[in-house]
């Protein structure tokens, strides 16, 4: 009787293992290490994240939309609406733009102020978008979640990580940024926006990290920080966590003011 040899199935091959909930550590590990072992080997020492909604269109895209519209192929107020917010678009492709510029003469062997951001279409894509015009390595961070399951062209090829856990994707967010921008932008612009400066506000991040909130108007109209205050909920101090502009050249030197005080010096990611 002929006996036939099997191999057994080594742990790390075993997919069934792999996606069972025993081994979540080790996934939850794997989108630590693995992106950690990547961006090491690109050299990317920190990074500028942009966050905002997915959203918001191109100029070009919004002016499609309009003149769809207006054909009877959608709502005419919603299209208009969407071709005025396409001024963020722009806001985050130019800023992002101008500040890969700069990071670009700083000296140094690593790569400095990296444009990070969801790796998604909106401001997202319009930040990676100004980065790669720049001929700036960029970051791209997605996540798996209904429609949204592409990066945008845009993202370096080598620099797209397509994350599971939201709060592993956070985490990358934080711990490499050395500053933050955020635009108009929905639950998950939210979400982020106030994770980060609760953890400021805690000071579970220690380092100095400027966090850009663009758009003074959208803002004004869907937080209302000074109810906050007044009904005793944060300090009034709290708000010097934020600095508040409508302008691409005011954030632009505030950006640049502030990490060139005190974030050149202070190398690596760290939180």
């Amino acid at each position: 009787m002929t006996q036939t040899n099997r191999l057994s199935l080594k742990a790390y091959r075993n997919k069934s293992f792999l996606n069972s909930r025993g081994a979540r550590a080790l996934r939850i590990l794997s989108e630590y290490l693995e992106p950690e072992s990547r961006l090491g080997h690109y050299r990317v020492n920190d990074t500028i994240v942009f966050m905002g909604s997915a959203r918001i269109v191109s100029r070009e895209q919004a002016q499609v939309n309009l003149a769809a519209a207006e054909e009877g192929e959608g709502d005419i107020e919603s299209a208009r609406l969407g071709l005025e917010m396409s001024r963020y678009y722009e806001a985050s492709q130019e800023l992002a733009r101008r500040l890969t510029q700069w990071s670009k003469r700083l000296n140094g062997e690593e790569r400095r102020f990296v444009v990070c951001t969801g790796g998604g279409p909106g401001i997202m894509e319009a930040a990676n978008r100004g980065a790669s015009e720049a001929k700036g390595l960029n970051v791209g961070l997605t996540i798996s979640i209904p429609r949204q399951e592409f990066t945008n062209d845009y993202v370096t090829r080598e620099l797209s990580f397509h994350f599971h856990y939201f709060f592993m994707r956070k985490f990358w967010f934080a711990y490499l940024a050395k500053a933050v921008i955020v635009f108009p932008g929905g639950f998950g612009t939210l979400d982020e926006l106030f994770e980060l400066l609760t953890l400021l506000q805690t000071q579970k991040i220690r380092k100095h990290l400027p966090v850009v909130l663009f758009g003074t108007q959208y803002w004004n109209e869907v937080i209302n920080f000074d109810a906050l205050i007044r009904y005793g909920t944060i300090n009034a101090e709290d708000m010097m966590l934020l600095h508040r502009t409508e302008s691409v050249d005011d954030a632009y030197e505030f950006m640049v003011g502030e990490l060139s005080r005190y974030a050149e010096a202070e190398r690596g990611a760290i939180l």
